[in-house]
């Protein structure tokens, strides 16, 4: 038999932002929660040319299998001719990132409202 708890939370929500498609995970990103999230990233990755936001913000644990959820995101993403960023400021998960070669191929960015900014117009302060 299978409990539920009443405060379980799925490890992938889905929303628009901005012009933006934002997938937010929150708590493991593991080889136990990381299935449970592959359908929600070709959903969001499936359109030409997404605008893909993937909000690292409410993770607490983020392995090898994490890394293979984004390196798919970004080559699914590049494939349609759109743009992937991630928002991420855990140090424990940027280091990751780092020591995987991953990070400096994706847009990094610290916060959510950054990675729904519209660009900056030229000759603008």
């Amino acid at each position: 038999m299978i409990t539920v708890l009443p405060d379980f939370a799925p490890p992938s929500r889905v929303y628009r932002m901005h012009g933006h498609t934002v997938l937010a995970l929150c708590g493991e990103i593991d080889i136990a929660t990381a299935a449970e999230v592959v359908p929600y990233l070709e959903a969001v990755t499936a359109p030409d040319g997404p605008k893909v936001v993937i909000d690292l913000t409410a993770v607490t644990f983020f392995d090898c299998s994490g890394l293979r959820l984004l390196s798919s995101a970004r080559r699914r993403v590049r494939a349609r001719h759109g743009s992937l960023t991630v928002v991420c400021a855990h140090p424990f998960t940027l280091r990751i990132l780092a020591l995987s070669g991953l990070g400096p191929a994706l847009r990094l960015v610290p916060t959510l409202e950054e990675a729904v900014r519209p660009p900056a117009t030229a000759g603008r302060d």
